[in-house]
């Protein structure tokens, strides 16, 4: 039997070996219990799926791209560690963003500082589903608004005084474009919770975007 980081490094070298077993077509729940089973390309295809979120998630949140890739490798070596008590009524994108989440808050609350850097983009992983904040420049200033996009590093400012779970939730809906729901799983706090975090940190966010000259408003792009 192999052991948990021998599958999961497995898993991580053999992303396209999954297209010739057909396990696109599975859904997650099909394939942890194909895994279970003993199909390890079950796993590989699970780690496909999500590798690249996940770390588009854990560097929004940390800001840190050399431990965001640490912290998604923990976050799959937990899983497959506990994949046997996943729960089939459940969501597994729930559950595997729930790990990540604890991880990266972990990484926050050890460090000094907890840069959040928001619209860095991991190129190959630009997804459908993922959706963004937009800026509107009142002044309809094409210059500015790209120069808003290019500095980073303002954009961070708007959300580094926040609280870390302000972030949490707010990184998960604006830029995850996850259902309040799902990121109350996530975060495992009452939706009412979830929602008044989301509004004090939108208020936030919004507030700070409108000192730099610029409308902050909701929505895909």
């Amino acid at each position: 039997m192999a052991t948990y980081l021998e599958v999961l490094m497995t898993a991580f070298v053999n992303h396209d070996a999954t297209l010739q077993g057909g396990m696109r077509d599975f859904d997650d729940s099909s394939l942890v219990r194909s895994y279970l089973a003993g199909e390890e390309r079950a796993f590989s295809e699970l780690v496909r799926r999500y590798e690249k979120r996940l770390q588009n998630f854990v560097f929004r949140a940390t800001g840190d791209t050399s431990r965001a890739e640490d912290l998604v490798q923990e976050t799959f070596l937990r899983v497959v560690r506990h994949l046997h008590r996943f729960d089939h009524t459940k969501k597994f994108s729930t559950w595997i963003y729930h790990i990540a989440s604890n991880l990266a808050k972990n990484e926050l609350r050890n460090r000094s500082r907890d840069p959040v850097v928001l619209f860095q983009r991991l190129e190959d992983n630009k997804r459908d589903d993922e959706r963004q904040i937009q800026f509107v420049d009142p002044k309809g200033d094409a210059d500015r608004l790209l120069k808003l996009h290019e500095h980073q590093d303002l954009i961070s400012q708007a959300v580094r005084v926040m609280p870390v779970h302000h972030k949490e939730v707010f990184i998960l809906r604006e830029m995850a474009d996850y259902t309040y729901e799902d990121i109350a799983v996530i975060t495992q706090a009452e939706l009412g919770t979830v929602k008044s975090r989301l509004n004090r940190a939108r208020e936030a966010f919004k507030a700070a975007i409108e000192q730099m000259g610029f409308d902050y408003i909701e929505g895909p792009l």
